[in-house]
């Protein structure tokens, strides 16, 4: 049909006829009436009212101004890794200068879809399969561009190319599926073992902190168990100052010789009472039975110790201190009296 169409006696580019000359014609908006006086160019019809001489003014062609969408057949292609494709596209065009579109070409739509088809077969042949649709908007540019540069003698200019569909081998198709199959497993695989790393981080991050704040709870703990003993120390060291300061306060008052003497008495004989739950070995003195000698002995210790008390006390005091040793006497003979 196209080589009929472009056989018959009077070319019409996108017009179902040409208009006839009766002198006086109105030229639709977005079209140009190319008009040949006596078989040669004479000029180009503006939209609106226009004046022709009948006879010598023919009306040759007619060009659409607007936009126009051409499909541009089936076509197998091979791509550089020697895959066979079979792509159609739409291909969008615009007469750009009427006079060029008229005598440049004789089938503006056929040339420049057979450009489109070769450019597309050319370009397919540069990119791989997997590049095919991936790069779909940069092969369209370049179509785009190829027809441009051939297409500006005629007058026409390509706006867009788009590729409707790309059908692909069966058995290259089901190599794809595969693949895509794999490059999924192989994300699942990485993905769970991303996840077992990171899981795994997380669980040596928590014992790390928990280590930590173990340690820095223990170090607390020392801290204030230490602070605790010393603080119990210094009280006891206050409490044991003012036990002394009470018992040296005491000593200085009358009888207060009598009284620590018979307070070391005690101790001493207590003492010895405990040798034996101690240890099953014990060293005893020969004179076990007496215990009138081992308060004596005790008392001499002490008085050894307070010695030099005794000697600033006895001037002041001299009938107190042999008092308080008669009556210490007294109460020790009265001790032994009632033990035994």
């Amino acid at each position: 049909l196209k080589r009929a169409a472009r056989l018959a006696p009077g070319p019409c580019r996108w017009n179902s006829g040409l208009p006839m000359n009766i002198g006086v014609l109105f030229v639709p908006q977005q079209e140009a009436w190319v008009v040949e006086r006596m078989g040669k160019f004479h000029r180009i019809l503006e939209p609106g009212l226009n004046f022709l001489i009948p006879l010598l003014d023919r009306i040759r062609y007619v060009q659409s101004l607007k936009e126009i969408v051409i499909n541009v057949p089936e076509q197998s292609a091979v791509t550089l890794d020697n895959v066979t494709l079979q792509i159609d596209g739409v291909l969008y065009l615009r007469v750009m200068d009427p006079y060029k579109a008229s005598y440049g070409v004789e089938d503006p739509e056929y040339a420049v879809t057979q450009l489109a088809q070769t450019t597309m077969r050319s370009e397919l042949g540069k990119l791989s399969l997997d590049r095919v649709f991936r790069e779909r908007e940069s092969l369209n540019a370049s179509i785009v561009d190829a027809i441009n540069q051939a297409s500006d003698c005629w007058g026409i200019r390509c706006l867009r190319y788009e590729i409707k569909d790309i059908h692909v081998p069966p058995r290259v198709k089901e190599s794809m599926q595969m693949q895509v199959e794999a490059e999924r497993r192989k994300r699942a695989t990485v993905l769970e073992s991303e996840g077992t790393r990171e899981s795994a981080i997380n669980v040596a991050e928590g014992q790390k902190q928990a280590q930590i704040l173990a340690s820095e709870a223990e170090k607390a703990e020392q801290i204030n168990k230490a602070a605790g003993e010393a603080n119990a120390m210094l009280v006891k060291a206050r409490a044991k100052a003012e036990a002394i300061q009470l018992l040296a306060a005491a000593l200085a008052q009358q009888h207060g010789n009598a009284a620590a003497s018979l307070s070391v008495a005690e101790q001493y004989v207590n003492a010895f009472s405990k040798i034996a739950k101690d240890s099953n070995t014990v060293l005893l003195p020969a004179n076990t039975g007496d215990v009138t000698n081992m308060v004596a002995q005790a008392l001499g210790i002490y008085t050894t110790l307070t010695k030099p008390q005794a000697v600033k006390t006895q001037d002041e005091m001299p009938p107190a201190h042999e008092d308080s040793h008669s009556s210490a006497a007294e109460v020790l003979k009265a001790e032994q009296g009632s033990s035994s």
